[in-house]
């Protein structure tokens, strides 16, 4: 899918979105630092590790839930036992994922629809099952260094892991190009941060992650927003519907849309017709 007129809300040509596994104690600290500066991501969470109790490295359920919910990030499935699915039987490929959606969707009382590969494990077979099982859309541990839209949405690279030592460079360069300098096939741009919050406190670089956002964030050309949102998006926009003759679009999906199309800034409102 090439996004030839897709722009984010508001115009924005440019969107941050974060993805950190594993409902550890340290995602508190994380999500603290996410918040000062306006950054939003998702939590990708084993349902049958969560601590029995305080003081453990991972949160207890009632805490990981909470915490979440309460700052709004989003939560996504991430295997309940963690197994690397690629490399189990299909049987258990589709336990850890239906079973860990269910229980999410129970402990939330939404939908989860979001994942993130457990150990970066998959294959062909588990994306079928992941299909099955309902999922839309699932993150792998592959880093491109770029900030491509994905077309493959159960295959889902990130632009890199915190720990790229071309983090900042990164950064800059997403963040100091021009808008509309890019050919016309780029000039949408995704940034994706992946990553685990217990990294910081091992390696005791928290300071990699607080530069990081202090520098992406409180800006007003990009878009903050979760895995899940970005994809709802972006299926909002797949699902216009043009006249053949490029004079007006609908917007059949529950969600607005933002164009530029041909240099024309236009909003295609939820269940509307525009020229």
């Amino acid at each position: 899918m090439m996004y030839r007129f897709l722009v984010f809300p508001d115009f924005k040509e440019k969107a941050l979105t974060l993805s950190y596994d594993d409902a550890v104690v340290y995602d508190k600290k994380l999500i603290e630092i996410m918040q000062k500066h306006g950054l939003k991501g998702t939590f990708n969470i084993n349902s049958e590790l969560f601590a029995k109790e305080e003081g453990q490295r991972r949160m207890t359920e009632k805490t990981a839930i909470e915490l979440y919910q309460s700052t709004g990030m989003e939560v996504a499935v991430h295997g309940a036992k963690h197994w690397s699915l690629a490399e189990v039987p299909s049987e258990m490929m589709v336990r850890d994922v239906a079973v860990d959606r269910e229980n999410l969707e129970r402990l939330t009382g939404g939908l989860v629809q979001g994942m993130a590969y457990a150990n970066g494990s998959y294959s062909d077979d588990v994306v079928e099952v992941l299909k099955r099982c309902g999922i839309k859309y699932s993150r792998t541990t592959v880093s491109t260094g770029k900030f491509a839209i994905p077309n493959d949405w159960l295959r889902m690279p990130a632009t890199c892991h915190h720990n790229d030592p071309r983090l900042m460079d990164l950064a800059k360069a997403f963040i100091e190009t021009p808008n509309g300098s890019y050919y016309w096939s780029q000039k949408n741009r995704l940034f994706y941060l992946w990553g685990h919050s217990y990294e910081f406190n091992d390696n005791n670089n928290w300071d990699i992650i607080e530069q990081f956002a202090a520098y992406m964030g409180g800006r007003n050309d990009v878009w903050y927003a979760t895995n899940g949102e970005i994809y709802d998006y972006v299926q909002a926009y797949n699902r216009l519907e043009f006249s053949i003759a490029g004079t007006f679009v609908h917007n059949p999906s529950s969600i607005d849309v933002y164009l530029d199309y041909l240099h024309n800034k236009i909003v295609v409102p939820a269940g509307k017709t525009v020229a």
